[in-house]
């Protein structure tokens, strides 16, 4: 099954950005220049908070994504062609793509650049111990889509399984990699690191047992191409990192919290479509917000489906989309230890706006 995955021009191969720190420039942007970003503070809330000038309550924002625009920001699109923003006080909300080229969120909220963003836990930790007050105010996933995809006719079907085995392992992703082995009573001597690099065919060639991926993405993409396979989630296996975070600077909480409860509530209405409906979010995917990545339809409304069941949770039919109980703070907290990333609870997470938006809209949560 060589050629399985031939060679895809940049825009169109999403493979790129599945690592710990998949958000881009972490290591030069976010955290070796955190003392850039704190002082660069006082202006946080300004690039990013555009004016009023349009007649609007709160004028334009920009929002960072944390990759290019694919299915992964469905509730983004949603909230955006349906008016939500609008509904909700803004002239307009300018969606920002991420990737492998741009700053990292962290970046971009130090220098004023952008009002909010989506991020990770893992990559706004280490740029707060490095000085930025930054904050998680809520979470798109409950749990990070990082899995080991084998094929299904040997399974790996939880760490264990992978003594012994060959593990396709990405440079950026060994930290994470690592840590599963950690949170598993496992060192990196019970399996063969292959060191690897985004494209899966030497899965799909048999070359290694076992490949780091995105429960979203690679397996979906495998199956696609005739590799029929299985996965299990870092999640379910000690790592319950949660993904792709909405990230605000300190100064947004303090000083701009109805702006944000507005945003929040938009976001929730954008989700709740996106959530309900699968195709309609993978046609805005493709034919709108994403219609330079030639995106496939198909595959996208796959990706969908997979998407919603990290969205969805018992917690947010209970709480609300996007919301995080205690108990997934302090998992999280954990997690992030295991990797090494040693950050108190209310230093990343501040989750009482969202609360606040619950509680004074109870109708957001059916």
């Amino acid at each position: 099954m060589s050629g399985l995955f031939r060679p895809v021009p940049a825009p169109q191969l999403s493979m790129g950005r599945r690592s710990f720190f998949r958000y881009a420039g972490l290591a030069g942007a976010a955290v070796s220049g955190a003392g850039l970003l704190a002082a660069c503070g006082k202006d946080s809330a300004g690039g990013g908070n555009g004016s009023v000038a349009d007649g609007s309550k709160f004028g334009t924002v920009a929002m960072q994504l944390s990759w290019l625009k694919n299915i992964e920001f469905a509730g983004e699109y949603f909230a955006d062609s349906k008016g939500y923003f609008k509904d909700a006080g803004f002239g307009s909300v300018n969606l920002i793509a991420g990737g492998a080229a741009s700053t990292s969120v962290e970046a971009g909220l130090g220098t004023g650049k952008i009002w909010i963003g989506l991020s990770a836990p893992q990559t706004t930790a280490p740029a707060i111990l490095e000085g930025l007050p930054a904050k998680i105010v809520g979470t798109t996933y409950q749990k990070n889509p990082f899995c080991i995809v084998s094929s299904a006719g040997k399974p790996i079907r939880n760490p264990q399984d992978m003594k012994g085995r060959k593990i396709g392992v990405q440079d950026t992703n060994q930290l994470i990699f690592n840590a599963l082995l950690t949170a598993n009573g496992m060192t990196p001597a019970d399996v063969t690191i292959v060191p690897a690099q985004y494209d899966p065919t030497p899965l799909a060639n048999g070359e290694v047992d076992g490949w780091v991926s995105y429960a979203t993405n690679e397996p979906i993409t495998l199956a696609s191409k005739g590799f029929q396979n299985f996965n299990f989630l870092f999640a379910d296996y000690g790592l319950p990192l949660v993904a792709e975070t909405l990230t605000v600077h300190q100064k947004t909480i303090d000083s701009e919290r109805d702006k944000l409860k507005a945003f929040l509530m938009a976001e929730v209405k954008g989700w709740k479509d996106a959530v309900a409906n699968s195709s309609e979010a993978a046609r805005l995917a493709v034919e709108v917000y994403g219609k330079d990545q030639r995106l496939d339809l198909r595959e996208q409304g796959m990706e969908a489906m997979a998407q919603n069941g990290l969205v969805v949770s018992a917690d947010t039919k209970a709480n609300g989309l996007l919301t995080m109980t205690d108990d997934l703070i302090a998992q999280n907290i954990a997690a992030l230890g295991k990797a090494k990333i040693d950050i108190k609870a209310d230093k990343l997470f501040d989750l009482s706006v969202l609360r606040e938006v619950f509680a004074e809209h109870p109708e957001l949560k059916q």
